[in-house]
This record gives structure tokens, sequence and C-alpha cells, in this order.
């Protein structure tokens, strides 16, 4: 199958979820919230296909595949170690799972090159976990939103 990137959305929106698929993609989502409250970057991975992107089309930060994940992880967990996600909004279908939260968490290292400042921030996200039919897992995470501006708790 072609990278999910070369398909065009209208094919995409043509797609069709059984409910047993529907039922994977959203036991998937749940499995990797879970791996991410916990930190569990195994349990992260685990939920990825191999060629998985995570971007911030907004700023342009981008990591590619399992190596890259972990890279996003291990910066986001360092960064904010006491990350909370607060799930506001789910769609799920066979194009993925959208998501819109707000995120809080202490500021204590570097994030997209911005200095911690030690204060608790709050956030809103929307992410994109776009599935993969191929793979059986989310191509990775399309992040709008960030602790770039976040608002002081």
């Amino acid at each position: 199958m072609r990278p999910l990137d070369q398909i065009d959305i209208r094919e995409r929106l043509r797609w069709r979820a059984s409910p047993d698929e529907f039922e994977e993609i959203r036991s998937l989502w749940i499995a990797h919230s879970k791996a991410e409250d916990a930190h569990d970057l195994d349990g992260l991975v685990a939920t990825l296909s191999p060629d998985c992107v995570y971007e911030f089309p907004w700023s342009g930060h981008r990591w590619e595949g399992h190596d890259g994940a972990r890279r996003f992880y291990t910066e986001l967990l360092t960064a904010f170690p006491d990350i909370h996600f607060d799930l506001r909004d789910i769609v799920i279908g066979p194009q993925g799972v959208y998501e819109y939260a707000e995120v809080t968490g202490t500021h204590e290292a570097v994030w997209l090159g911005i200095e911690p400042d030690g204060e608790k921030k709050r956030w809103h996200n929307a992410i994109l976990f776009p599935w993969d039919p191929a793979t059986r897992r989310f191509a990775g995470e399309r992040v709008y939103g960030s602790p770039s501006s976040p608002v002081d708790v």
C-alpha cells in the first residue's frame, strides 16, 4: 500500500470500517492512551506503524519511524514529566482517531526550542492519529496545538 500522505483525501474518505475494524481502531487508541499515561515507550511504539510520522504541521517539527516516535515521547515526557491529557472530544473512524484534549504539565526541560520555566502550563491539542490499514497500526500523530503559547495554571 502507498504511504498515507500519498493517498488522496477523497480516496481516504471512501474507506469504510466494519464493526470489527472500528473496534480494532478504538481498542488500539485506548492502548496508546494508556501507554502514554504510563510513560510506556514500548507500549506506545507497539501501536504505531514502522514508518510512522509525528509532526507539528504549523511549526515543521517532525519525527519519523519508531526511533523518531521514541525521541518525540522522550523529549515530551522529559519536558513535561507530569503531563496529563484531559480528553474533551473524540471521533473514531476508518481514517483514524481525532481527539481534542486539554493538556496540563509542568515545563521542566526544553521543548521545541522553548526554554523551561518550571511553571505548570495548560494548553489545548487537537491530534489526528491516522489509521494505516496495511499495518493495522497508527501512522503517527499530527498535532495541532502546543505549549509554545501555553497559559500558566
